[in-house]
């Protein structure tokens, strides 16, 4: 069975917010522009959560074009290379909607959205299948 749509979202903010959060906590002191370490923190996590909120709305835009596919799924490389218009979008988020205070340098972004994406993609295609081996079963959802 292939990922629902409920599914994708659900394993989604889970990755995000679990190996999101704990990649967050790790490297957020060491993006480059931040004041302090409090300023950092609060500005990758507002990123993350960036991430989070525009990824479960391009999910809705995945599925509908999903559609038009035999197999009603996106082969895995696809899942890689939405990366990058999920990084475009998410980059005009933090830079032309978010206070300036909370807006990240591009490199910090760039370090941030790109380190987070590759890592949450290797654990769901990876370790996750492992870990929760019922979870392709069940339409990609947890519970």
């Amino acid at each position: 069975m292939v990922p629902t749509l409920f599914g994708r979202i659900q394993t989604r903010i889970a990755l995000l917010a679990v190996i999101g959060g704990i990649w967050t906590l790790i490297i957020a002191p060491l993006l480059p522009g931040a004041t302090s370490a409090g300023a950092a923190y609060r500005v990758a996590f507002t990123v993350l959560a960036l991430i989070i909120v525009a990824g479960v709305v391009w999910e809705f835009v995945y599925h509908f074009l999903q559609q038009f596919r035999w197999e009603k799924d996106w082969p895995t490389l696809f899942g890689l290379l939405t990366a990058i218009n999920e990084g475009v979008v998410v980059w005009l988020l933090a830079r032309y909607v978010l206070p300036p205070d909370l807006r990240p340098s591009a490199i910090a972004f760039a370090i941030l959205f790109t380190t987070t994406w590759l890592i949450v993609w290797l654990v769901a295609n990876g370790p996750i299948r492992a870990v929760f081996p019922h979870w392709r079963f069940n339409g990609g959802r947890f519970a």
